[in-house]
């Protein structure tokens, strides 16, 4: 056993032993949440329910307050050793959303999956950084080639194409504007802005991580221009997008950036890039586009062929794998056409560290990216993709769009549901208000109620604001089974009921 940090037992040994112990409280915690996904779709009501009790497989919900309580967290002097270890694992377990259950339909991610958990071992047993070769090898060939067969999914063909990973969508869409700025103004990388009023531009509908980097990077939040929506669709308006440019550049501003988005974050929607391109190409501006929620459909050519036209323009991309593919959390991508230009933009002279050759491929990945300690976190997808194949991934997306499709379905046939989404859906949400009356507040009210109870029926959803007050959005995802979508909505309706029976 460890104590203190210290061991007496190989570490090969007690590893095992500790894996043993954690296996045996991970196995029965997902098995917990296939049980109980079963019996909300066969009997409409989970297992682990009774009463009011706020314990189901899928949350056992309180307040932080009693929650820090209950958890009793504590530092101590001497080390607990295994059996401390499994308490605490225990408790860990019981008070974390457990994202196994399909009844988690809250965010635009889900549970991973048994190829998911094996690359996060894998990846915690290495224990590298993948700044340098030298250090990460393998992860580093890894890296560049999913990131070089991702870009050519995208149509990024030539031989300067791929990407690095990135700790997540937000990471990746700031990353893209520095390297813009960069391409484009290389004095700003010594000299700053040198009183250049620099102008972003994105969808209302865009990500708000745009914003936060214009703040991070000192464009101030006022420097990023929202361009209108297409009410009907949601998708940016790029009539409006071009009169603002040229009105950015009448008041002496300099335009050189635009964020369009494959997948927007409440309606789903994908903007439309080769419109958006040829404004890009005509003023000289970098054009990127977010697709950390919807560019994983580009695996699936009947799903993808509309809705991406046109990306292949982008000078970089966003995607995200940990979202639509159920790769473990992070995973994350910035695809670009020319590696190069992304070197040139990023690198800085530290030769204790970095050896590249500029006029050589690039090994030495950190000298691409703003940290310098990076997780292989390629490797995560690079196995799900091995271990399922791109039919594999192609099969998931289609199954899940099939299940949004169902769950539309179902809803448009109700008359207790009025909807927000239009068909065709653009992407995994369908979104909906449930009896909505003409008062917007009871509305808001009604929905935020209905979310928070469904949550004691083994429920997590989610809601975002709208003209009629919040509205709910449910995120589909490729793991709920047949039966799924209908317990969903008599839960809904049973939950709506006593909603409005108690006033609102």
């Amino acid at each position: 056993m460890s104590v203190n940090g210290i061991s007496n037992t190989p570490n090969a040994d007690e590893l095992q032993d500790l894996l043993k112990t954690v296996e045996s409280l991970i196995i029965p915690y997902i098995q917990s949440a296939e049980k109980d996904s079963y019996a909300k779709r066969t009997l409409g009501h989970p297992l682990a329910s009774s009463g009011n009790a706020p314990r189901t497989a899928l949350v056992e919900s309180h307040a932080p307050e009693k929650l820090d309580k209950l958890l009793g967290l504590d530092l101590p002097l001497e080390g607990v050793g295994k059996d401390g270890l499994a308490e605490v694992v225990q408790k860990v377990l019981t008070y974390s959303v457990n994202t196994w259950d399909e009844g988690f339909m809250d965010k635009l991610y889900a549970s991973t999956n048994a190829i998911g958990v094996v690359s996060e071992l894998l990846l915690a047993v290495l224990n590298t950084n993948v700044h340098v070769y030298q250090v990460s090898p393998a992860l580093t060939m890894i890296e560049k080639y999913t990131a070089r067969r991702l870009a050519t999914l995208f149509g990024f063909s030539n031989q300067e194409a791929g990407g690095i990973s990135q700790p997540g969508g937000s990471a990746s869409n700031s990353s893209s504007i520095v390297i813009a700025r960069n391409s484009l103004f290389p004095s700003t990388k010594s000299q700053g802005h040198e009183g250049r009023r620099f102008v972003l531009f994105t969808s209302a509908h865009g990500h708000y991580s745009i914003e936060k980097a214009a703040q991070m990077f000192g464009f101030g939040s006022s420097a990023v221009r929202c361009v209108p929506v297409n009410p009907q669709d949601g998708r940016m308006d790029s009539r409006q997008l071009r009169e603002m440019v040229l009105k950015s550049k009448e008041d002496g501003e300099v335009p050189f950036y635009v964020n369009a988005t494959a997948g927007t974050t409440v309606m789903g929607s994908y903007d439309p890039f080769d419109e958006i391109a040829d404004i890009c190409q005509e003023f000289g501006m970098w054009l990127h586009i977010d697709g950390s929620w919807g560019g994983c459909i580009v695996f699936n050519q009947e799903i993808s062929s509309d809705r991406l036209k046109g990306a292949h323009r982008a000078d970089s991309i966003a995607v995200t794998p940990h979202k639509m593919l159920g790769v473990p959390m992070t995973c994350s991508y910035l695809l670009g056409k020319d590696m190069t230009r992304f070197w040139k933009a990023m690198t800085l002279p530290a030769g204790y560290l970095f050896h590249n050759d500029p006029s050589e491929e690039i090994y030495d990945l950190a000298d691409l990216t703003p940290q310098c300690g990076r997780r292989g976190d390629a490797l995560k997808l690079f196995l799900s993709w091995s271990y399922y194949g791109s039919s594999g991934f192609s099969t998931r997306i289609s199954s899940a769009f099939a299940r949004a499709e169902e769950l539309y379905t179902l809803l448009e046939s109700d008359q207790d549901f009025e909807l927000v989404s239009k068909r065709p859906l653009p992407c995994l949400q369908v979104c909906f208000y449930y009896k909505p009356s003409t008062n917007v507040d009871v509305n808001g009210k009604r929905t935020a109620e209905i979310t928070a109870r469904l949550v004691r029926k083994g429920w997590m959803l989610d809601y975002a604001p709208g003209p009629k007050g919040e509205f709910f959005r449910v995120v589909v995802n490729a793991g709920l089974s047949d039966g799924t979508c209908r317990a969903l909505v008599n839960a809904l309706k049973e939950v709506g009921e006593q909603v409005v029976r108690d006033g609102l």
